[in-house]
């Protein structure tokens, strides 16, 4: 690396700047949830990076724009009844989904530039911003493959949940890298905890988070919100009974755990349950620990997040038979749940199992 990469101003302004696309991908994420759960994500059968992004100008280029998406099995099987102003409410958000995703683009390419000239990024900056970028890069290509699939599909009127929890696992992990990195550069080394137990405590919520959150997008994948708006209870029984089948549906071998509404329903619930209990412990065991100034002032925002997630959660499905209501909530859980990851990968950050490593 040349020495013009050494920094000759604070690198404080590209904390900011990562921070501020940290921000722009979790309204990302809001939107993808908003698309699947209006059922937006094959509206548009094409996928344009330069010219997709303005909509149709006219009824005719939206005339041209609805008969494509006539010929997909989603319109045929399932919105048949579609009138063009139905069309273009589903198709709005799936536009907006991209085209947000091309203004991060452009919020993370224009000041790069910017930097670079202002010789602000240090030679070990350079190496994580280019995986951020190609994360990013990736990403975009992972939800295409994901349309792409459905839009192939002669039965698909949806497209398929594992290939939906894929593309939000990738955004949630961009999400935290980006994080991570924003955080190498606004912590200093005197604000980090020492504490091996506490750490790989946190390492094993965040691991356990991770699965639940894949199981979230199962939920809004297969849309089963519905098949158990009961709360404590799922439909009146505490345990999910013929699991092996479901409505005109036959499930193999183990498949039930994955693809089964009322199992996901149970695994879903009682992760919460879990992760809760685990991050009561978590900050009982913090508050024994005599950590940073830092430290102290933070250990108790996981708790209240999950707290915050888990009454969400069963207001949600409790308003999960009106349409109205559950969109909003749903997106609210599902900001909460990004929170509460961002927040355990803040605590995993600053809490170290070793004095001698810092990045």
């Amino acid at each position: 690396m040349t020495s013009d990469l050494q920094p000759k101003r604070s690198s404080r302004p590209v904390a900011i700047w990562l921070l501020i696309g940290i921000f722009m991908l979790i309204i990302q994420v809001l939107l993808g949830g908003i698309t699947r759960l209006t059922g937006s994500g094959l509206s548009i059968t094409e996928w344009k990076p330069i010219m997709g992004a303005l909509p149709p100008m006219n009824e005719q280029d939206w005339n041209t724009a609805f008969e494509k998406y006539k010929q997909i099995a989603q319109y045929k099987y399932l919105n048949s009844d579609f009138t063009l102003s139905d069309f273009k409410f589903i198709f709005f958000w799936e536009w907006f989904h991209r085209l947000w995703a091309r203004l991060i683009g452009v919020a993370f390419i224009i000041p790069f530039i910017i930097f670079l000239f202002q010789k602000r990024f240090k030679k070990e900056m350079v190496k994580p911003l280019l995986i951020l970028f190609l994360l990013g890069v990736l990403q975009g290509l992972v939800g295409w493959i994901m349309v792409q699939s459905g839009l192939e599909g002669s039965q698909l009127v949806y497209v398929s949940h594992y290939k939906l929890a894929i593309h939000f696992v990738f955004a949630l992990g961009l999400l935290c890298y980006a994080l991570w990195f924003a955080l190498q550069l606004l912590v200093p080394a005197h604000q980090l905890t020492i504490n091996r137990s506490l750490r790989r405590f946190t390492g094993w919520v965040i691991a356990l988070l991770v699965i639940q959150l894949i199981y979230g997008a199962f939920m809004a994948g297969l849309k089963v919100a519905t098949a158990a708006p009961t709360w404590p209870a799922i439909n009146g029984v505490w345990w999910p009974q013929n699991l092996h089948s479901y409505a005109d549906h036959y499930f193999s071998g183990i498949s039930f755990l994955f693809d089964h509404p009322l199992m996901i329903h149970f695994i879903h619930r009682n992760l919460a349950y879990l992760i809760t209990a685990l991050i009561i412990l978590w900050t009982w065991k913090a508050y024994r620990v005599q950590g940073s100034q830092l430290f102290k002032k933070t250990r108790w925002i996981p708790l209240i997040i999950v707290l915050v997630q888990g009454i969400l959660g069963v207001l949600t499905v409790l308003n999960s038979i009106n349409p109205g209501k559950f969109l909003w909530l749903a997106v609210a859980h599902q900001f909460i749940a990004m929170l509460l990851l961002s927040a355990l990968f803040f605590m995993l950050y600053i809490t170290r199992a070793d004095k001698s490593v810092y990045q």
